[in-house]
């Protein structure tokens, strides 16, 4: 569920917002020749030695994809900044040698285990609860900043008995004691899950707890810097780095995804878009948004709800909307909740489109309907 009602229960609408999957097109095929001819030897040699292994499969296009986009990233990476690749394990080791090949096998800093716990486990094979995330650095002048992730000991040191638990060990060994803000986390963090009950769960299928950002953009920015998420999807990377004063940069390739993040932003921070962020690459006049039609009407359905704030009904993929493509919610008094239902329409329209509207109106006893027309 990406929404929750006002009174807290979760929306019956149902959005599938993103959809993890890659095939070979021609698309794909010019990437790949825009990779051989363009890129460093190392990574020419690693992309064709996947396309003879693997063929012309999913994961190759998927490897593609990944490719171009990380050799991009490096490029507008600073000198002393670093890389969070998250994956599960059905593609790290693919994308590891890969990284390698793109940052160079010298500036891989972790693979981090992100462990986690629920449901969906097996008896045929242990449970699949970890994800990986793969970290590099672009060179060896990178910052990390350890005491800003700091966590507490397992154990108290007050409480430890053997005299060798704290101390110098051996003649020429630096002695040490326990830090007083705790020690520096392992590669594997166990972080829960964003469970169906928590306050940030916005019901994006990739949403990741806001723990885990934070834990990432605390280690290796400081206030002030730049956050980039290049696959932001509900904007939980935004929002943290937001929270923790970073600047940042997030780009998503759904109209549905940037409504949802001004969404967030408005809620979280009442933040607007023109006023305290621009957003680039949505119409800006009447001829963007019928090109954005003409290329996909949900792509302008979508957009045209952030204009006025409305969150995003239904599923698009899953059959009939009830006429109802979103809501906006609204006072009608001081006291007393309202609910509003928006229509879009990005083709020819009649009067018996706003017919059609106020009988939605009256079967939900809502008590505005609103007709959004692109003509």
């Amino acid at each position: 569920m990406l929404f929750k009602e006002p009174t807290g229960e979760p929306s019956q609408a149902q959005i599938v917002a993103f959809e993890d999957t890659w095939h070979w097109t021609e698309e794909t095929e010019r990437a790949y020749q825009e990779i051989v001819e363009t890129a460093p030897p190392q990574v020419v040699d690693i992309m064709k030695a996947f396309r003879e292994f693997l063929k012309r499969n999913d994961m190759l296009a998927y490897l593609t994809m990944m490719c171009i986009r990380l050799l991009e990233l490096k490029r507008v990476l600073k000198p002393t900044g670093t890389i969070y690749l998250h994956c599960d394990p059905t593609a790290s080791h693919y994308l590891k040698v890969l990284m390698d090949a793109v940052f160079g096998h010298k500036n891989f800093r972790n693979e981090i285990v992100w462990c986690y716990t629920g449901g969906g486990k097996s008896s045929r094979y242990f449970a699949k609860k970890h994800d990986i995330i793969l970290f590099y650095s672009k060179g060896e002048e990178y910052k990390f900043y350890s005491d800003a992730v700091r966590v507490p000991y397992r154990l108290d040191p007050s409480k430890r008995k053997s005299k060798w638990a704290w101390g110098k060990h051996g003649e020429d060994a630096k002695s040490y004691s326990p830090h007083p803000e705790g020690k520096i986390p392992e590669d594997w963090w166990h972080i829960p899950p964003i469970n169906s009950q928590a306050k940030e769960r916005l019901g994006y299928p990739t949403q990741k707890p806001e723990a885990l950002l934070e834990r990432i953009i605390l280690a290796s920015s400081k206030e002030g810097d730049v956050v980039l998420d290049p696959f932001c999807g509900c904007g939980t990377t935004i929002a943290v780095a937001h929270r923790l004063n970073r600047k940042w940069i997030g780009i998503d390739i759904t109209h549905l995804a940037i409504n949802l993040i001004k969404w967030r932003l408005k809620t979280t921070f009442d933040l607007s878009a023109g006023k305290d962020y621009k957003v680039i690459g949505e119409p800006v006049d009447l001829s963007g948004a019928r090109e954005l039609a003409s290329q996909d009407r949900f792509q302008f359905q979508w957009w045209a709800l952030s204009l006025v704030e409305a969150r995003p009904y239904a599923d698009k993929k899953r059959g009939a909307d009830k006429g109802i493509d979103g809501i906006i919610y609204f006072y009608a008094d001081k006291d007393k909740l309202g609910k509003a239902i928006v229509q879009v329409k990005s083709g020819k329209v009649s009067v018996k489109d706003v017919r059609e509207l106020l009988s939605v109106v009256e079967r939900e006893k809502v008590q505005m309907g609103i007709f959004i027309s692109l003509e």
